[in-house]
Formats: structure tokens, C-alpha cells, sequence
């Protein structure tokens, strides 16, 4: 985990995956799959939807649909700060 994931945990984000499915223009008959992943807060999605904006305007590929699938990593019961040095051998 790098040093950013867990401090955007910390603030309450959560790992989001989304499963974009989408038809290229140059081939409109085939289903293709993108998995997007990133922290974000649930429930309002906000970086999901700014990539989701970015892509209808930027990307020449019509969206059929996205699946989303959230989890808090770090909850507040699982996070305690620790005073001390714990030596292992």
C-alpha cells in the first residue's frame, strides 16, 4: 500500500472497482470489458463519476453499463495509533 492509499483511507475512502462494459465505435457488436479501480467514498462515487465523465466526452467507446464494488479497508474499529517500538527477532 503506498503512502497515499493509506492516508486517503484514513480520511474514510474505500477501494472501488467498477466494471465498465462498452462498445468500441469500430466494433459495435462486441461487449468489451474495462476494470477501473481507485479510492473513493461511497455512496456518491465522486472520482468514479469524474472518470466516467471524462470518458464519455474523451473516449470514442458508448458505455452499456458499470458495476461497482466498494469496500472500507480501514474502519474506525480497526485503527488505533500505537505508542511504542515492538522489536521482532
Amino acid at each position: 500500500m503506498t503512502e497515499r492509499g493509506f492516508i486517503v483511507q484514513l480520511k474514510g475512502y474505500g477501494l472501488t472497482t467498477a466494471e465498465i462494459h462498452f462498445y468500441r465505435s469500430d466494433a459495435p457488436s462486441l461487449l468489451q470489458l474495462f476494470v477501473w479501480q481507485e479510492y473513493d467514498l461511497a455512496p456518491d462515487f465522486p472520482v468514479l463519476f469524474e472518470f466516467l465523465d471524462h470518458w464519455r466526452r474523451e473516449i470514442e467507446a458508448a458505455l452499456h453499463s458499470v458495476r461497482i464494488a466498494h469496500d472500507r479497508l480501514i474502519c474506525p474499529t480497526e485503527w488505533r495509533a500505537v505508542d511504542g517500538v515492538i522489536a521482532i527477532q
